[in-house]
């Protein structure tokens, strides 16, 4: 059941995040933007604490390790980088299967050398059909 959970969730909030980046009005400064996105998702995320109460905030603030600031500036850069790409005449219908392909393909060597993941035969031939997709999604005639 969570599994289904958390999987619908991300493609919900997945899309609802590429039409609210698109939506962003071309004239507002990036930066602000962004500030005020982080600021909206400060206090989400404070409201998570409900579901999710720390035990001991400084024990577990000691916990954490280099991948949540990490993890925090790749943010920052997605969230830019989708920002600019509509902003420069990104298609809604197309950017977000380009990136997250491409994503997906340099994840994979990742994948395999880093945490030992294996891939089945079927996997590969659906690996296959996302490169010839990413092909034919940038084909330009």
């Amino acid at each position: 059941m969570m599994l289904i959970f958390s999987a619908s969730l991300a493609i919900l909030a997945s899309t609802l995040y590429h039409i609210f980046q698109k939506s962003t009005p071309a004239e507002v400064n990036p930066a602000l933007s962004l500030l005020v996105t982080y600021g909206t998702a400060a206090v989400a995320t404070l409201g998570l604490f409900i579901f999710y109460p720390p035990q001991n905030l400084a024990q577990d603030f000691a916990k954490l390790n280099w991948a949540s600031y990490a993890l925090g500036l790749s943010i920052v850069g997605l969230e830019l980088g989708i920002l600019l790409a509509y902003r420069f005449g990104w298609q809604i219908s197309l950017l977000g299967v380009v990136v997250h392909i491409a994503a997906a393909l340099i994840l994979l060597p990742i994948g395999l050398l880093l945490f030992r993941e294996k891939l089945s035969p079927l996997n590969l031939v659906g690996i296959g059909l996302c490169i010839l997709g990413l092909i034919l999604v940038n084909w330009r005639r």
